[in-house]
């Protein structure tokens, strides 16, 4: 079908087809796409001259104090002390290895108060529902107390009143048969070195059987509509056979006191134990919170069916209630595990040496204020995207996938 006016049949620019449009392309100031560009473009020209302005008046300014910008003094000798250590470390060690020993002892006290959070977060927030009032009651006291206190504050009241208040002096304090407490540490027990390698692979295993069992069993009790008792069965044994093996064949080591010293059982200084008590108590009141919302998120008619069904309270919580919230609580628990990593830095109020502190030490005797927090910042941000990364596969892994 020709045109009109073009004899030829061919469409020339301009003309209009036979459905009324044009072909040629709208001004490129109406151009969506064009804009889109142009603004990326323009956000990465401000950010690139502000950070360049910024290195220059840096780099001014350093030159005006005979310095440069440089990462030389790591490979200097530190000089000074680490109070605790989970490697070997010596004076005679260089600021770097000094930096790295801070950041070890960040990373195990983060990976302990995370868990340690999150189970006071989980009981705390389940209490909440409950049908017993002082449980209830005990719940609520716990998470307004501890939101509405800065944790400076329950760091103090752990490291001053709890533990310094309950040791005395130099001499060991027996708390329990299997918690010794003095001025230098405590003492819990531990399981022997040379029993714990074997049946903690054991346990290990022990747990992973157990959650595919558990899966299985709530699929095919909501697919098949059967008991799943074989599958309960199997996973009493499972537990069993784990607690048999967790309290008699771990070789457990109980603080034994003899005099002034303590043999047996793990060290834990009192900076390390107050610093994770505060970080898991505060950080738990939180999460209680986000885990009561999602709890909530669940509509009501879900536990009335769960309930129509014959299930007790613990398995309507269990197998219907919590899997539903999680794709509600897990997103919020990335932000409350990031806060957590942040806050760890406050373990320079009382002493214990995190990367922080060992920072700030650095800082006063080489004066390389610009470089120590850029690494700072490094580290710091390579601990909080580890945590969304693995908190992002995780709420993958727990949202309602669509067929």
């Amino acid at each position: 079908m020709t045109a009109p006016g073009d004899p030829s049949g061919n469409l020339q620019p301009g003309n209009r087809q036979p459905d009324g449009m044009q072909t040629s392309k709208p001004p490129i100031w109406r151009d969506d796409r064009f804009w889109k560009i142009f603004f990326q473009i323009l956000a990465i020209v401000i950010v690139g001259t502000v950070l360049a302005i910024a290195i220059t008046n840096m780099n001014r300014n350093l030159a005006q104090q005979g310095r440069t910008f440089e990462f030389g003094f790591l490979t200097n000798t530190s000089g000074f002390n680490i109070g605790e250590a989970v490697v070997p470390y010596s004076r005679d060690d260089n600021y770097l290895w000094a930096f790295t020993v801070g950041i070890i002892n960040s990373i195990r006290m983060i990976l302990i108060a995370i868990p340690l959070a999150t189970i006071f977060g989980v009981v705390a927030g389940i209490a909440s529902f409950s049908s017993n009032w002082l449980l209830q009651k005990l719940s609520l006291l716990y998470v307004e107390v501890m939101r509405n206190i800065p944790i400076l504050l329950v760091l103090f009241v752990w490291y001053f009143v709890v533990f310094f208040g309950l040791s005395e002096g130099a001499n060991v304090t027996q708390i329990s048969s299997w918690l010794a407490l003095s001025k230098k540490g405590i003492w819990i027990p531990w399981p022997s070195a040379a029993a714990a390698g074997l049946w903690t692979l054991v346990l290990i295993a022990l747990a992973i059987a157990a959650f595919f069992l558990s899966r299985y069993r709530t699929k095919i009790m909501a697919e098949q509509g059967v008991s799943g008792q074989p599958q309960l069965y199997g996973l009493l044994g499972m537990g069993t056979a784990g607690l048999i093996i967790f309290f008699a064949g771990l070789g457990w080591q109980i603080p034994q006191i003899e005099g002034t010293n303590v043999t047996g059982g793990l060290k834990t200084s009192l900076e390390y134990s107050a610093m994770l008590m505060a970080l898991a108590a505060h950080t738990g009141a939180f999460i209680a919170e986000v885990v009561r919302g999602g709890i909530q998120s669940v509509s009501k008619g879900q536990w009335e069916a769960a309930q129509a069904m014959g299930l007790k309270d613990l398995q309507v919580m269990q197998m219907v209630v919590l899997p539903q919230s999680l794709r509600v609580i897990v997103p919020s628990l990335n932000s409350q595990y990031i806060t957590l990593n942040k806050n760890s830095s406050l373990a320079l109020a009382i002493g214990y040496p995190e990367v922080f502190s060992v920072s700030q030490t650095t800082l006063n005797q080489t004066g390389r204020s610009v470089e120590i927090l850029i690494m700072l910042t490094i580290v710091f941000l390579i601990l909080n995207f580890g945590t969304s990364f693995i908190m992002n596969r995780i709420n993958d892994l727990v949202q309602i996938k669509e067929r």
